[in-house]
């Protein structure tokens, strides 16, 4: 059988009479009870993040110390030079500098509260464009603990899913969003994969490349070493997270004479086959592209979720084949899985679930259990076995619903 084709029928429901699609109403019993599931969820997860007792490494050093360091660096008009850790397209600097707008607050105040203010603009967006993802939103992120509010990945997310949400009716803006998410941190680009075919996609992709360029060339003359982040990036190794460092963990355990370092910033991988290993992940995320590429050409029939669907796949693609996946990956992948879900046409819905316990499992792995991880006990071990395979699985089931749906 094949795929139902979207017809204007079956579409039309959803059109105002110039064509474009209505914003649904929130109802307001929803409303009220989003805005109490989120104050309750988010004054819990601030709760964690103040005592900071989790597992064994304390969450809120890295704003205490590396994201205020960075600060300090970039208010003198220039990214850090030689630091292993800055590993971030230039564009990050307007998110660690962003706390200055509050400076009746110490900078970690000011960043928890730009963090939270971000969480509720996508709750919000979320909210008025479908009610099922802004409840997945607002109740799997606080799976993650307190770790989203210690990192930068909110308001990356938060560009990501408004450039998303804001692609069949405002495709300039969803374009524009896209270029300026591209320099935040690479992956909200992948939301122009899915834009309509004709005259949206040349606008959001013109409107990508363009604003991109602009902030580009704004950072170049307003600071000094902006690409230096390529030649960090370059130097990564195999972190223990990622579903090679994994099979190198179970290794360890039958003889294999590894050992894991801290280095560039991460607990990484060395000894013999870590570079093989590293170059394998590379490869992989070629030929993941490669395969988005293909379906880009091959793709015929288009529905209002096709863009929301198209990034899903793509980032569970770059995410599986990462020499990486950190556990603030699942705030991308939440937020990718939300904006599915506003949509009665997504092919996604069972991966956008299965997103719930990878993102109960990655926060027993950090910051939960890290110990564990780290020393790769049985226990550690069989964790990260867990949550790699449920990444994995998302990954090969989206791709193939979203090939079947529209190829």
């Amino acid at each position: 059988m094949t795929p139902h084709r979207i017809t204007p029928l079956s579409t039309a429901h959803h059109l105002s009479p110039r064509g474009t699609p209505s914003r649904r109403e929130v109802d307001p019993g929803h409303a009220v009870a989003l805005a109490v599931v989120w104050t309750v969820t988010r004054l819990g997860m601030l709760a964690l993040l103040l005592v900071d007792r989790i597992g064994d490494t304390g969450v809120a050093g890295e704003v205490h110390a590396l994201y205020r360091g960075w600060y300090d660096q970039l208010r003198l008009g220039a990214f850090p030079l030689d630091d292993v850790t800055w590993q971030y397209p230039p564009g990050a600097a307007f998110v660690f500098l962003s706390p200055a707008a509050l400076p009746w607050l110490t900078y970690f105040q000011a960043f928890v509260v730009l963090i939270l203010l971000a969480d509720a603009v996508i709750t919000v967006a979320l909210a008025r464009a479908g009610a099922h993802g802004a409840w997945l939103w607002v109740c799997a992120l606080p799976l993650l603990l307190n770790l989203p509010l210690a990192r930068y990945d909110v308001p990356v997310t938060a560009v990501a899913v408004l450039a998303l949400l804001a692609t069949r009716t405002r495709p300039h803006l969803a374009g524009a969003l896209a270029g300026i998410g591209a320099l935040l941190k690479v992956w909200p680009l992948f939301t122009v994969l899915g834009a309509p075919r004709g005259h949206t996609t040349r606008v959001i992709w013109f409107s990508a490349a363009a604003s991109a360029a602009v902030l580009l060339t704004a950072l170049t003359v307003g600071f000094h070493h902006t690409l230096d982040f390529v030649r960090q990036q370059s130097a990564r190794g195999v972190q223990i997270e990622s579903l090679g460092g994994m099979v190198l963990q179970f290794a360890r355990k039958a003889g294999w004479r590894g050992e894991v370092r801290f280095q560039y910033g991460a607990f990484e991988l060395t000894g013999p086959y870590v570079s093989s290993v590293a170059r394998l992940s590379l490869t992989l995320t070629v030929l993941a592209f490669c395969w988005l590429a293909l379906w880009r050409i091959r793709a015929r029939r288009w529905s209002p979720a096709t863009p929301f669907d198209a990034a899903f796949a793509a980032v569970l693609l770059f995410t599986v084949t990462s020499r990486v996946i950190s556990p603030q990956y699942l705030i991308w992948l939440l937020g990718l899985a939300a904006v599915c879900l506003t949509s009665r046409h997504t092919t996604q819905r069972p991966v956008a679930l299965l997103m719930v316990p990878t993102a109960a499992l990655s926060a027993l792995a950090f910051p939960v259990l890290y110990d564990e991880v780290v020393g790769g006990s049985t226990l550690g071990c069989l964790l990260m076995g867990l949550r790699n395979g449920l990444l994995l699985l998302a990954a090969v089931v989206s791709c193939r619903r979203l090939w079947r749906a529209t190829v």
